[in-house]
């Protein structure tokens, strides 16, 4: 635990809103410095590509977390799996209990991740249109693109997509350029709106047209995609509720219906009367 020094990557970043920093500023504690120390075991185990992805989807996913420390909840799952499956079993099935548990354990960490992934991607899809309507109407209003951007930041609650916002006016405010920030924001998320709403500023920027246009013909095209996506969620719900219906609300109305009969025909059958005699 020497060998790795607890705030190794600890990086000046930037600062975000107030209901994201609030764990970035409690303090870490006793408790936290061993589990970092203990997670920095796992520094060669989490090399190359996979500590790519690995920071990429705990970026994705607004966790505050280092990559060796994801590492270290996927080793306490599968320590935790194996040892509450390990009672139950027979002796001879205990090499594949442990294959089970290893498999699990290792999971659980992605299968949350995952959950946190699409949570955020949804809220961003469902504020993007609200964000660039007010654009829309700050830059329409006599302000600039950044003027604009500072004001929906300052002015609208707390948020994924204002947090994101944010930290956009924050990295072009230090020196990034605005189409290196807007592009870095649309490589984040892998969203296709979020790609064209970074698309369209960059083209705007590039060409000199009006930004106010762009942002008025994009907020449209979110609005109709959204009513698109409305429809088609609307038109998967049959689908959704057939497995309902056929598992457990067509048993039942048989049941209901067709029991009565069955019994009838059972007690008043003439094979019954015939083998009663």
């Amino acid at each position: 635990m020497g060998m790795f020094p607890l705030d190794w990557e600890h990086r000046p970043t930037l600062r975000t809103l107030g209901y994201e920093s609030s764990a970035q500023k409690k303090q870490i504690g006793i408790l936290g410095t061993v589990v970092r120390g203990v997670a920095m075991l796992n520094r060669p185990l989490c090399t190359g590509v996979l500590r790519k992805r690995i920071q990429k989807d705990l970026a994705m996913a607004h966790v505050s977390l280092l990559p060796e420390e994801f590492f270290l909840l996927k080793e306490i799952g599968i320590i935790t799996a194996i040892v509450l499956f390990l009672p139950i079993v027979n002796p001879d099935m205990i090499p594949f209990v442990i294959l089970m548990g290893i498999s699990i354990g290792y999971m659980i960490p992605e299968w949350w991740a995952r959950g946190r992934i699409k949570k955020v991607k949804s809220a961003i899809v469902k504020e993007l249109p609200d964000a660039i309507d007010l654009l829309s109407l700050c830059v329409n209003a006599g302000l600039d693109f950044m003027l604009a951007l500072k004001w929906v930041v300052e002015k609208s609650p707390p948020s994924v997509l204002v947090n994101e916002l944010n930290v956009l006016l924050q990295e072009i405010n230090v020196g990034k350029t605005r189409r290196d920030a807007l592009k870095d924001l649309a490589n984040k998320y892998e969203l296709q709106d979020m790609q064209t709403f970074s698309r369209t500023l960059i083209q705007a920027d590039k060409m000199g047209t009006s930004i106010s246009e762009a942002l008025n013909i994009l907020s449209e095209d979110m609005r109709l995609a959204r009513f698109r996506r409305g429809e088609q969620m609307a038109m998967k719900a049959p689908l959704k509720l057939l497995i309902p219906l056929l598992f457990f609300i067509f048993p039942v109305v048989g049941i209901l219906v067709a029991g009565p009969v069955f019994l009838e025909f059972i007690e008043k059958s003439p094979a019954t009367q015939l083998l009663g005699r």
